[in-house]
């Protein structure tokens, strides 16, 4: 049963991700603050490596995936694609 919570909160907060983040790919531009794209990939990265030490598959999976969400939309905020 907690693998299963587990699971149901990584989908949901991963999902939080994918609309954001096809929006930055489709702008060019990402209109997140850049101080909690930053914090996040802190938190996320550092999370990662904490839940790869302790061999937590669910914990490691989740944010290493947010980590890609918040570096794409980073690298859009700090280098729009410039439109004509």
């Amino acid at each position: 049963m907690a693998d299963m919570l587990g699971y149901i909160g990584l989908s949901a907060i991963i999902l939080c991700w994918v609309p954001q983040t096809i929006e930055t790919l489709k702008a060019g531009r990402c209109g997140i603050n850049k101080w909690f794209l930053i914090l996040s990939l802190v938190g996320n990265v550092s999370l990662s490596l904490y839940a790869l030490q302790r061999n937590d598959v669910i914990f490691f999976a989740l944010n290493s995936l947010a980590s890609v969400g918040s570096l794409v939309n980073g690298y859009y905020k700090f280098f729009p694609r410039h439109t004509p």
